[in-house]
């Protein structure tokens, strides 16, 4: 109790500290650019995800799926034409039972502020299997190696790996392999489309980091994540939005059942929604149960389309939990996992 410890390093502030982390998500979802968004950040002491500044340091990125050629070609589109000098890539590394922690040490002490390492992907350092050896097991001492070097030299290692076709209800039970690979890292990432906003969903929990859900945008023209927000108000700010389309295309005010059958969403959202919309003056409640927008409607309403719904599979036939809300405009919008009540997919 009388020692004293140097505070946490974070290497992006609220995502990504000092240790290991395992980074997770489906093939093709983005998961390299996230990683070059990092790896840019950190070693230019620029911002990650738009809007994070990042204490400048060096990165070694071990871009192990990649070539040459598409690496030039992703810098470009990020704006980079020269990369940052204090960033160095590697597109073969040996494995970890072939001499890859030798060669992290090589590295480590050959620059002058080592802070983040980015292995893409996991697959490509694992060791050899050794024949007795229990699956957990396994994975566990594939991670330990990789955790004493980040621990040993204060830095922060991010380990790519791919989550499993299979849903879970936990994003993080979604990781591929046993959970020795999540047992043994500090902080686990995961990316994923989620079903209930159709925004992409990065989720973090860790043993150094407050575990947060931000939902993500991807701009292709400058391949970089935007972070849009905590993910349970983005998805609340969209179905606001949808009840907003919808009054604005009627010439006469309407009712909840009338905007839940447009919607085809369940009545007791929409109800419920229209409570707290109507309380913080975003709709106006104009007779028993009836609603407009305050200005009105700004596209007469035809009656041949109904209004467009943004919110991915809530959409096509999805079951939605009928959860009877509050009328009260000060209660919870949410039933404290950050999910709107009443919006839920089955």
């Amino acid at each position: 109790m009388g020692m004293q410890f140097d505070p946490i390093r974070y290497v992006v502030p609220g995502y990504v500290a000092e240790g290991l982390t395992l980074f997770a998500g489906a093939p093709k979802i983005g998961k390299s650019w996230t990683a070059m968004d990092l790896a840019i950040a950190v070693s230019s002491g620029g911002v990650a995800f738009g809007s994070i500044k990042c204490q400048q340091g060096d990165v070694l990125y071990l871009a192990l799926e990649d070539n040459r050629r598409r690496l030039q070609s992703r810098l470009k589109v990020m704006g980079r034409h020269l990369a940052p000098q204090r960033l160095t890539f590697m597109t073969e590394w040996p494995t970890l039972d072939e001499g890859c922690l030798n060669e992290l040490e090589a590295w480590a002490q050959d620059v002058e502020s080592p802070r983040l390492l980015i292995i893409d992907v996991l697959a490509k350092v694992r060791p050899a299997a050794k024949g007795t050896e229990q699956l957990y097991d396994a994975d566990y001492r594939t991670m330990t190696g990789l955790h004493a070097f980040a621990t040993r030299h204060r830095l922060a290692v991010v380990v790519v790996h791919h989550t499993r076709k299979m849903e879970a209800e936990d994003p993080f039970d979604a990781v591929s392999g046993t959970r020795g690979l999540t047992g043994a890292a500090d902080t686990v990432m995961v990316l994923k489309r989620d079903i209930g906003t159709a925004k992409t969903v990065l989720y973090v929990r860790g043993r150094d980091i407050e575990e947060v859900e931000t939902a993500l945008e991807f701009k292709r023209d400058i391949g970089t994540w935007i972070i849009l927000g905590a993910a349970h108000e983005v998805g609340k700010t969209t179905e606001r939005q949808a009840i907003l389309q919808t009054l604005r295309m009627s010439d006469e005010p309407l009712s909840a059942r009338e905007i839940s059958d447009l919607l085809s969403k369940s009545y007791e959202a929409v109800r419920k929604c229209l409570t707290r919309m109507a309380h913080d003056g975003e709709v106006e409640k104009t007779g028993r149960g009836q609603f407009r927008c305050p200005n009105g409607p700004i596209v007469p309403n035809d009656g041949a389309s109904p209004a467009d719904w943004d919110i991915g599979t809530h959409g096509t036939g999805g079951i939605l939990k009928e959860v009877c809300p509050s009328d009260d405009p000060n209660a919870p919008d949410d039933d404290g996992r950050g999910n709107t009540v009443g919006w839920l997919n089955e």
